[in-house]
């Protein structure tokens, strides 16, 4: 995806603070804020920046996106990677002030000087130690945190199971189960939830015309429709959209600009809301046949980012 120069995407920063202060109060432990790939399209950079004195720790994929974005000098707040090991060096993980996340006892005897994490499988079948194995790799890497990727309270269950008292941190809670008592434990690992409602996706017609029978590849069919430019190269997909406030539709996405149905009312200039205002990731993924997440990647990297803070 590349970003188009006519799509503006405004990342409210208040909102994502709002949004930190509230899993707090919810939950009543600390919260180590999700912001692996580029926290989710909205910046990771100004996203820690805003939210450090809120939260624990920062979670990232790989190590070098916090030590891209300078994250421990920015914040002073550490950084848990939890993808498979891309570092060797246990060195390398301390001077970043990252740990490691381990599945497997080479992993973690190898990076047992930079207080690994074990990671737990519960049911996800990736990056992850099954439970059987727990307690060797645990031992081998000395580890004192354990995590797993649960979307269920049976996975959590799971994960006490496995490591049976014999870690002092535990954490499986994202944001689907941030209102389970049961799932928060020792701390909760949100990343969807931090950036509902903080991003405004908006670009403008730049053409307006009564169609003439069937449009655009697909052969479309509506009284009259206009033309954004953004397209698939930008993230864009077919599904709902906003034009002057009022519910539309994307009808067809090309390249590098697509059709949208519109209305004797509108004209050149006027705004097409992406996503924002009455129109969340949730309802654009239900359209798309995705997730939440994927929406708010896509679109958040499609235009240019500017901040509210």
């Amino acid at each position: 995806m590349f970003p188009s120069p006519d799509v503006s995407v405004v990342v409210d920063l208040r909102r994502v603070r709002q949004n930190v202060e509230d899993i707090r109060h919810v939950t009543g432990v600390p919260v180590i804020a999700v912001i692996k790939a580029d926290a989710y399209g909205l910046g990771a950079e100004r996203i820690a920046a805003a939210i450090s004195n809120l939260v624990d720790s920062f979670c990232v994929f790989r190590p070098r996106e916090a030590t891209d974005i300078r994250l421990w000098e920015r914040t002073g707040k550490p950084a848990l990677a939890i993808g498979a090991p891309t570092w060797t060096n246990p060195d390398d993980y301390l001077a970043a002030h990252v740990r490691p996340a381990v599945s497997t006892e080479p992993q973690a005897r190898a990076l047992r000087a930079a207080r690994p994490v074990l990671s737990v499988d519960t049911g996800q079948q990736r990056f992850a130690c099954p439970a059987r194995d727990v307690a060797r790799v645990l031992s081998a890497g000395e580890c004192e945190e354990a995590f797993t990727h649960a979307t269920t309270l049976d996975q959590v269950r799971i994960l006490r199971d496995a490591t049976e008292g014999r870690v002092s941190r535990l954490h499986a809670a994202g944001t689907s189960l941030l209102n389970e008592l049961q799932a928060r434990l020792d701390a909760v690992r949100p990343g969807l939830a931090l950036y509902r409602g903080a991003a405004r996706v908006t670009t403008r017609l730049v053409e307006m015309r009564d169609s003439a029978g069937p449009a655009g590849y697909s052969g479309f069919i509506v009284p009259r429709h206009g033309v954004i430019l953004c397209g698939y190269f930008n993230g864009l997909r077919p599904g709902p959209c906003l034009v002057n406030g009022r519910p539309s539709r994307i009808l067809e996405v090309g390249m590098q600009s697509a059709f949208v149905e519109t209305e004797r009312v509108d004209k050149v200039a006027d705004e097409v809301v992406l996503l924002g205002d009455e129109l969340d990731e949730q309802q654009i993924a239900i359209h798309w046949g995705t997730t939440p997440h994927e929406v708010l990647v896509r679109l958040c990297g499609s235009g240019v980012r500017s901040y509210v803070s």
